[in-house]
């Protein structure tokens, strides 16, 4: 801030009266996003939608707080469709309009942002839910940053400063963000505290397994709820709502680590009590059904939970390390996990290509790349596009990753003499249409897949290999002739996963001469034109410049050419020229490819893709 702070930091110079129905219309017309006549509209239906508003607000529960109406609150209760049609004038951009207008920062709340103890130390519980405030970090310059909804509130920023001795910068949130966020901060404060005391160490009994573990919702988790159930429940609702893929809860010396994984990437979430680390991980184990008394060597399990209706699965591990035994939660979304092949990042003319495998009758499918490339999620997709009543589509895998009524699936089991390919064998027995095996690892398993390709069939399976042709030689060096292989092979993919940039904030970039030297690829000629695009960072995408990922793929079709070679077993430079001459990219050109067309970045695609 320019200007000279009071004693309070810096407190508007305007009164709370002042943020008006009317006061918030004017701006909005001034800014463009409503007309005249819309305000005229809003200002006449005022008393009606603040009633609405209220009535709403009465059904929250005896004990809930009562708020005054917002003029935010009121002119988001329309629903006003958004100037271009980019959805309609809610909480958030009515709020954001409101900062604007008070020459505020606006804020969008995030949970993985926020200084859970700063804001716990400052002030309670009790007080932030009267004000609708929330401390959030500190400035450079050593003041209080504060999110609050009302913007010209300067007896709140004065009492605040009475209270801390702490001068203020407010920024302006959406009061439903600042309610949620105390909830969630205050509330699982609570529960950690109430964990380390009821439990400070010693084991806790967790009582009978839930076949079905159904998570809360939005709202403030119970007080009546034991700790650590408490506790766990909010961890995974978090991870939720984050769209995370794993949770890591990891034990140090003297604390206890939560991470999430989102977008391929690990974010630090929370610092936990040492004393509570045990009967989390005891809970976790208890719902996965591990045997909680068993804390000296590795153990897997599952957990079937409800959330919003559907049903997500989570795979857990655990490890024991120094200072007790670290536990990943993988968690498998079915709308992430089983999608339509379009939505998976295909260009075109990839589509085409693995459309055309899938529809054969018979012949066998390689999948290639490390792991949590995406591979699974492939494979999903194309069983889920040829699964039918008159298909009979069977899958061995080690572990299940997600239950599917439209498939037969098998675990593999290695206790009892159930492998992959000794359940390969008992498969072709169940006059299958469609095979998937989860991984060719050894000789047995990669002949008895060819073989049931062969012998009409068509099998789809994945390989650890850097690149598409590299699942040839892998296949050769487990043993396989030469000549079966190229009699039944249809096609060979390999793919990563590269985050997109964050649409909220995305910029247009220019690469330096020493990026495109980089880079090793021309941009292509693309019918749109090369659009270069990279994220600022912004507080939907957690300040990363990105949100969500697209697959990138090189494909492999075994034309007469590429099948002549790999039966008479030419060497590996000879299968990329006959590959590249039949149209194959490779992932670098085809990471490029998505560069051209905005959807990632520079960095992304040299992080994730090599130039060789």
């Amino acid at each position: 801030m320019t200007q000279a702070a009071p004693p309070g930091g810096n407190a508007p110079s305007r009164s709370s009266a002042d943020f008006t129905v009317a006061f918030l219309l004017e701006a909005m017309v001034a800014q463009r996003l409503l007309t005249p006549q819309q305000a005229q509209e809003v200002l006449a239906r005022e008393p009606a939608a603040r009633a609405r508003v209220l009535k709403q607000q009465g059904g929250a529960g005896k004990d809930a707080v009562r708020y005054d109406v917002s003029p935010v609150e009121v002119i988001a209760a329309f629903q006003i469709p958004a100037p271009g049609g980019r959805g309609v004038l809610d909480e958030d951009r009515v709020t954001e309009a409101a900062a604007r207008a008070a020459g505020l920062e606006y804020r969008k709340l995030d949970p993985l942002k926020m200084d859970m103890a700063l804001a716990t130390r400052t002030v309670s519980r009790p007080y932030a839910q009267k004000h609708v405030l929330l401390p959030l970090e500190r400035t450079e310059q050593g003041w209080l940053r504060v999110a609050v909804a009302n913007p010209f509130d300067r007896e709140l920023f004065e009492s605040f400063h009475r209270l801390t001795g702490e001068p203020v910068e407010p920024v302006l949130s959406a009061k439903t963000d600042i309610l949620k966020s105390i909830a969630d901060i205050y509330g699982f404060k609570k529960t950690l505290a109430r964990a380390a005391d009821d439990f400070g160490g010693a084991q806790t009994q967790m009582g009978n397994f839930e076949q079905l573990v159904s998570l809360s919702g939005t709202q403030e988790l119970e007080a009546s709820d034991r700790p650590v159930v408490q506790a766990v429940d909010y961890l995974l609702r978090y991870a939720f709502d984050n769209r995370a893929s794993d949770i890591h809860l990891e034990p140090k010396r003297a604390t206890s680590v939560v991470r999430l994984r989102i977008d391929g990437v690990l974010h630090p979430v929370y610092t936990l009590p040492a004393q509570v680390h045990a009967p989390i991980v005891s809970r976790v184990k208890m719902l996965s059904r591990i045997d909680i008394s068993e804390k000296r060597r590795p153990q897997d399990g599952r957990i079937k939970t409800e959330r919003d209706g559907r049903e997500v699965e989570l795979r857990v591990s655990t490890l024991p390390t120094a200072f007790g035994e670290k536990v990943v939660i993988r968690i498998f979304d079915p709308e992430t996990l089983v999608q339509d092949i379009a939505q998976l990042g295909f260009e075109p003319d990839e589509k085409g290509h693995f459309e055309s495998w899938i529809d054969q009758p018979h012949g066998l499918i390689l999948v290639t790349g490390p792991t949590g490339s995406g591979k699974t999620t492939t494979l999903y997709s194309a069983l889920k596009a040829v699964a039918g009543p008159d298909v009979n589509v069977t899958t061995i895998e080690d572990p299940i990753e997600m239950v599917w009524d439209a498939f037969n699936q098998v675990q593999v089991q290695p206790k009892v003499g159930l492998d992959f390919a000794g359940a390969l064998r008992h498969i072709l027995r169940q006059d299958p249409d469609v095979i998937m095996v989860g991984e060719i690892r050894d000789a047995e398993t990669a002949e008895n897949a060819l073989q049931a390709a062969l012998t009409g069939h068509l099998v789809l399976s994945t390989l650890h290999t850097n690149d598409a042709l590299g699942a040839v030689a892998r296949m050769k060096d487990l043993g396989v002739p030469a000549f079966l292989l190229a009699q039944s092979l249809l096609g060979v993919m390999a793919q990563r996963l590269l985050r997109r940039v964050c649409v909220h904030c995305a910029e247009e970039a220019v690469l330096t001469s020493d990026e495109l030297q980089a880079l090793q690829a021309p941009l292509p000629l693309l019918p749109g034109g090369v659009r270069l695009m990279k994220g600022v960072g912004c507080v939907r995408c957690r300040g990363t410049g990105y949100s969500g990922r697209t697959g990138v793929f090189e494909i492999v079709s075994t034309t007469h050419e590429v099948r002549e070679l790999i039966g008479n077993d030419a060497p590996y430079s000879e299968l990329v020229k006959a590959a590249r001459k039949s149209g194959m990219r490779t992932l670098r050109e085809a990471a490029v490819r998505k560069l051209a067309q905005g959807l990632t970045a520079f960095d992304e695609v040299v992080r994730m893709t090599s130039a060789s």
